[in-house]
């Protein structure tokens, strides 16, 4: 993802640094393509920063980012149809260049006097395109190429001033393009276009002019000078889970501001067998913080009696962190308050998070640190990581110099066994779904496959089911298991386990854990499934 380059230095003192060259960027326009975010990660990895912009943005976004070029994502609308996503005006008025990629072709014909119709013969699947001639975006491509189609729209005429670059079978303009502007009508984001990868490259550097300056380096620079400038000799008291997010999140926000940071670690009561203690032993042994514990177990499980919406868990759960935080925040004063709290947020909370406010992005789920946030919150917040992939947020880790048994954490949401106890939170259940996660965990460890696997879990049911040990009747719990292959977790497809490894997890739950008598297999994929059941 990152150029990490040579290695660095740890260190714990504040950071002395110069302002950080701006970087490489552009924007990727979202117009409700189910792949736009996978373009924003594509981007990333050739070295350009990018972000993913709702179709209605205004043309501020071009002072904030100062872009090199403009992406225009898929999507699933006709641009002829009434309330279809248009293009906006300051998009070709920037004169920037611009990579329209099937309905964003269409946009661009649409609004330079080409003309867009329906197709006989629409394209969904794997196709063959040929190339008419020369361009700068299939640079040391062959002329053949096998992409990814998924359109019922075709460009009947090309604008004037554009030539076409490659056919198909169905597209007779399967791209087309000019100096500055360039329309593809497959997805070269996809792994099902097998030299994508190398378009986006050729736009980003051939036809804007990119360097790929965007690295590991670079970020923690910038984040540091921007983490110091913010916060002055202010006092940041940091949310601490002990997972990926927060844990590079604290070492980060340490080597800016160095002892102005307190890390506060919140047992509430959801956590996997020996977090708390695993949490508090790293820390303690890798960092020179000044951690805070504080075991709010009874609050939360108070708070979360007979609770078993999962919007309303979250939510909860989010404002009972922050009602701890601040009794925290109090305790730790001593003679200067904390003017800021800060979070592990990553990109994805932010925009499975998004609510659904006219853009292109709809509302997924809340994640507790992101929606689920009190309106009268007493802090101002510090989300170094918030626009980050965790992929990415991993690459920092490491240039950070934290241990591998923290930056190969396995992921674990904020609401933690809330939203895989899939009713009402009782202890009694927890400390069932906690033994039956752990034996999850301990057999996938043992297999050698930790690291191949994104995320792998537990999940307790709200059904019954009726089983039999022994000579006796049971009529206990059901737990699903779920472990998922994934790059960010933005999409994620169901892990390939081995039929032993299945068997040996389930004939220990069933046999070391009383309460379940039946074990189910999650093969769902994301989309259209979440990671989560909740």
């Amino acid at each position: 993802m990152f150029d990490l380059g040579v290695d660095v230095e740890q260190t714990s003192d504040v950071a002395e640094i110069e302002t950080p060259t701006r970087v490489d960027s552009a924007i990727v326009i979202d117009f409700g393509g189910q792949t736009a975010q996978l373009i924003v990660r594509r981007v990333r990895e050739t070295g350009v920063y990018c972000e993913l912009i709702p179709h209605d943005a205004d043309r501020s976004v071009l002072e904030r980012l100062q872009p090199h070029g403009i992406i225009l994502s898929g999507g699933p609308a006709s641009v002829y149809a009434d309330g279809a996503p248009q293009l906006p005006g300051w998009v070709l008025e920037s004169g920037l260049p611009v990579l329209g990629i099937c309905y964003g072709m269409q946009l661009l014909a649409h609004n330079l006097n080409g003309t867009v119709a329906a197709s006989d013969h629409k394209e969904f699947g794997p196709a063959r395109i040929h190339r008419n001639g020369e361009h700068p975006i299939f640079r040391d491509l062959p002329d053949d190429l096998d992409v990814w189609m998924s359109h019922g729209d075709r460009i009947e005429k090309l604008p004037p001033g554009f030539e076409p670059l490659a056919r198909s079978d169905n597209s007779p303009h399967a791209a087309m393009g000019n100096e500055r502007q360039v329309g593809i009508q497959f997805h070269p984001e996809v792994v099902h276009t097998p030299l994508g990868r190398s378009m986006l490259r050729n736009f980003l550097y051939d036809i804007c002019g990119c360097t790929g300056n965007w690295t590991a380096e670079s970020f923690i620079d910038e984040a540091v000078a921007d983490i110091q400038a913010r916060v002055g000799e202010g006092r940041v008291l940091l949310a601490l889970s002990g997972g990926v997010d927060s844990s590079v999140a604290a070492a980060l926000i340490h080597r800016a501001i160095g002892e102005q940071l307190t890390p506060v670690f919140v047992n509430n009561g959801l956590l996997r067998e020996g977090e708390a203690e695993t949490v508090r032993e790293v820390f303690g042994r890798h960092f020179n913080m000044n951690l805070v514990y504080v075991d709010a177990t009874d609050r939360f499980l108070n708070r979360l009696a007979g609770v078993s919406d999962p919007e309303e868990k979250r939510k909860i759960i989010g404002d009972e962190f922050i009602r701890v935080f601040e009794r925290a925040a109090v305790e730790q004063t001593g003679t200067e308050p904390f003017q800021f709290l800060a979070q592990g947020t990553l990109y994805p909370d932010v925009i499975e998070s998004a609510t659904s406010d006219g853009s292109a992005a709809q509302k997924i789920k809340t994640h507790h640190n992101v929606g689920g946030l009190p309106e009268d919150l007493a802090f101002d917040l510090i989300e170094p990581l918030r626009m980050l992939f965790k992929d990415e947020v991993r690459e920092v880790g490491k240039r950070l110099g934290l241990p591998d048994e923290v930056v190969h954490r396995q992921p674990f949401p904020g609401p933690g066994l809330a939203v895989r106890l899939l009713s009402e939170i009782k202890a009694d259940d927890l400390e069932i779904l906690r033994r039956a996660d752990a034996i999850v965990r301990q057999e996938i460890d043992a297999a050698g496959l930790a690291l191949d696997i994104w995320q792998y879990f537990a999940v307790l049911l709200p059904v019954q089911s009726t089983g039999v040990m022994g000579d006796g009747r049971t009529y206990a719990k059901v737990c699903a298991i779920r472990a998922i292959t994934s790059e960010d977790a933005m999409t994620a497809d169901w892990a390939r386990l081995p039929y032993d490894l299945l068997a040996r997890m389930s004939n220990r739950i069933v046999n070391e854990v009383a309460g379940i008598n039946r074990v189910v297999y999650d093969i769902s994929s994301k989309p259209p499934s979440t990671i989560e059941w909740e």
